[in-house]
Formats: C-alpha cells, structure tokens, sequence
C-alpha cells in the first residue's frame, strides 16, 4: 500500500473534548510515573509478543474497544517505523526465547486474500531484519506442497507444508526453534502444535477457541482502576463498561430476555456517566461474538426493544462469526461514539495501535466513509491512513497543547499499553 497523508490528522469534531484535554494533560504531568508503573507491570507480566488495539475517542472518552493478539495490517504501518519493529522483535525474543534462529510463522489460511498475505509479507521482513531466519507454514491439511504467491507489491510469499515428526514440527529441513503463531485459531487448537518441544507463542489457549472479550476487558477494567488511582482520573474516561449473558441462540431467539434485560441496564449506566459528563449525545450498546474478529457477528443498539425486532437476515447475521462458527456468547459494551473524521468528507475514523513486545510499533487510522460515529468500521469499504506514531507514542512535549499531535497520540500509546497489559495479565492468568 502507498503510504500518504503521513501528517496529516483528523479532525475531533466534537466540542465535548474538554474531559479528553483533561485526561491527556494529567498523562502529561504524570508522564514519569506512568511509563515508571508499566515497567514494573512488565516485570511482573511480560508483554505478548505482539498485539493491535482498537481506540475510540469520543472527545469525552478514550478507550480500547477490541485488542488483536494475532494481529494483521503490518502492511499498512509506514515502512520507515520498521526500525522500531525489529529492536522490539529482537526484545521479544530475548525473553522469550533467546536462542531462537529459526522460526517459523503459521498464518491464517487466507491464501487468497492479498491483503493478509501482504501483512504476511511485511511480518516476515521484520523478522528477518532482526537476525532471524524465517520460514512459512500452514495449518490447512490440503496444501501438499510449497505455494509461492507474487503480490501486488512485488513481495512474495512461499506457504508450505506443516509436519510433525515426533514433539517437533518443521518444514522440509528447516526445524524451527520457535513457532509465531499469526493464525487467531477460531477452528480451534490445532493437534499439531499440541506438546511440541519448541516454543509457540502466542500460546494456542489465547486462540479464539479459549479466549473471550469479556475475560479480557475484566483484566482491563482492574488495570484501568489501577490507572486511574495513579492518573487521578475517573476510570471510566478510559474503560468502556460491559456485560454478558450466558447462553444465547439468535436464530431460535433464546436468552433474548436476558441479553434485553443487560443491554436495558448498561444503557442506564452509560446514561448515569452521560449526565455527570454532561454529554447530550444518545447514549449506545455494541453487541458482538464474545469470542471472534475481522468485525463479524458486531450490532448496534439504542433501545432494547430493537433486539425484539430484530428480522432473520438480521439474526443469521449475529448467529455466526468467522469461519462460520456459531455464536453462542456475546459480550454487550458500552458503545463509544468517534467523533474523529478524515479528509475533506469527514469520513469517521479510529486509530489502531500496534505493539510488538511492551513497545508502540506504529499504528494507522482505519477509515469508513459509509458509516457513522456510532458503527463498527471494522467492515468492507474501510480504507487504511498510516500514522507518524514513532516519536510522538514515546515523545510528548510539555510545551505544547494537550491535545497537539504528538501528546494525543502519546495518550494513544498509554491506553492501547493498558490494553496490551490486560492481555498479558490474560496470558499469566
């Protein structure tokens, strides 16, 4: 992808910033003590190898609303970040497995989506630049022999075949000393990689067969009541409230009662906090697969009656996530408006950051011109801004406004490392 717009930043079209202004300006005054705390956070649970978070600023909050720990889109970071990438791979990998050469990269099975397998590419590149030797396998039984894919970008990728020869995999005669996983294992933990001798990370059980949202942002909600005591602010600034049900089938509309009666009282509870913040915007649920990604199984609603209404083209399309799995937990969170817009349409947009080790890689602003502040934009027709996040994650300047680039995206770098601490917290256990 063409890297463009590198300076440019949206526009915060709402005039409800003064919360935010407040909440980066105390991240500024308590700069040392914060980046103090998570080094010992670190210490304590180390870092995944890497991970993307979702941001939503509403001008009057800024929070995570999903976090990747078997992220895609390296592709669209702008290359000259990459130097960041490597020392934070060379980082990983010294805790983790410091003796590693070899490694090998399991992707998902998209062998057809140029996109993912541009990422894939660009992965692969920073691998290699931090001394490793790289190779590509697969997970997908029906690739025999060794693929190779040109790209549109002139790269290309060779996907190979996986085996097993005792407690070890490998390809061909390349025995790796550790397995980096970019497959988010939906299908679920794969027998192949179960009691292999090498290291796998991230490890198989955050898989989205095993993992849920709603056990991530448990960890979060305690990291950003730790937080908040330490930035005295009010946790909520940067924690997105949620609940969940238990069981529930949309296609034979079973645990409906339940999933109106939690959205009925979050609704309630966001209004509480809207009316202390004197926001006058309606306020919303998102509804989404507990467990899942790539924004499928995702709905948003004002009103609990909505979810009586809903009509089976509807229903079929929460009843289902990627790979067709069905749906059977979902996770209600409080929906968090983007009043952030690009360009001269002013197509919403919302910043995604990007962390490998406990280090902000880079990050891009994902952008949708069909949909509203208050939608997922995580669907076709989004389009991808990189973003100058290098210096200004790690840099802000005191002597400029709190809201001036560099210090709003270093706000960025804070929350989306709270995010990245709740995942390691997960990881721990």
């Amino acid at each position: 992808m063409t890297v463009k717009h590198l300076h440019a930043v949206p526009h915060l079209t709402t005039v409800l910033n003064g919360p935010l202004l407040e909440l980066e300006s105390h991240l500024l005054d308590r700069q040392a003590q914060i980046e103090s705390w998570l080094r010992s956070q670190w210490i304590d649970t180390p870092a995944p190898f890497y991970a993307s978070v979702d941001l939503r600023n509403a001008g009057f909050k800024l929070a995570p609303v999903d976090t990747n720990l078997f992220p895609a889109g390296f592709n669209n970071i702008n290359p000259a970040f990459f130097p960041l990438c490597i020392h934070a791979v060379q980082s990983a990998i010294e805790r983790i497995c410091a003796d590693a050469i070899r490694v090998l990269l399991i992707p998902e099975s998209h062998t057809r989506n140029l996109f993912y397998l541009e990422s894939l590419a660009t992965l692969g590149e920073i691998l290699t630049k931090a001394g490793l030797e790289v190779r590509v396998s697969t997970l997908d039984e029906e690739i025999k022999q060794p693929q190779n894919v040109r790209l549109p970008s002139g790269k290309q990728v060779c996907i190979e075949p996986l085996t097993r020869h005792g407690n070890v995999v490998s390809v061909e005669d390349f025995t790796p000393c550790l397995v980096l996983l970019n497959n988010d294992l939906s299908s679920g933990r794969p027998a192949i990689l179960e009691g292999i001798e090498q290291t796998v990370t991230p490890p198989p059980e955050l898989g989205w067969a095993q993992r849920l949202k709603s056990q991530h942002f448990t960890h979060y909600r305690q990291v950003a009541t730790e937080f908040a005591q330490l930035a005295s602010i009010d946790p909520w600034l940067v924690d997105p409230l949620f609940r969940r049900c238990g069981e529930i089938n949309f296609m034979k509309r079973e645990g409906e009662a339940c999933l109106q009666k939690n959205v009925a009282n979050l609704l309630t509870d966001i209004g509480a906090k809207y009316d202390e913040y004197g926001v006058d915007k309606p306020p919303f649920v998102i509804i989404k697969a507990d467990a899942g990604t790539y924004g499928m199984g995702v709905m948003t609603v004002h009103d609990p009656d909505e979810l009586a209404a809903l009509n089976r083209k509807q229903r079929a399309r929460m009843a289902a996530s990627k790979g067709g799995h069905a749906v059977s937990k979902v996770i209600m969170q409080e929906g968090v408006y983007t009043f952030e817009t690009w360009g001269d349409g002013q197509a919403v947009a919302e910043p995604v950051v990007y962390m490998m080790d406990h280090f902000v890689v880079g990050g891009f602003y994902r952008v949708h011109t069909g949909r509203g502040p208050n939608e997922n934009l995580n669907t076709p027709g989004m389009q991808f801004e990189p973003l100058a996040f290098a210096e200004s994650c790690s840099s802000p300047d005191a002597n400029k406004a709190p809201d001036a680039n560099p210090n709003r995206f270093y706000a960025y770098g804070v929350i989306a490392r709270l995010a990245l601490l709740a995942a390691a917290r997960e990881i721990a256990g």
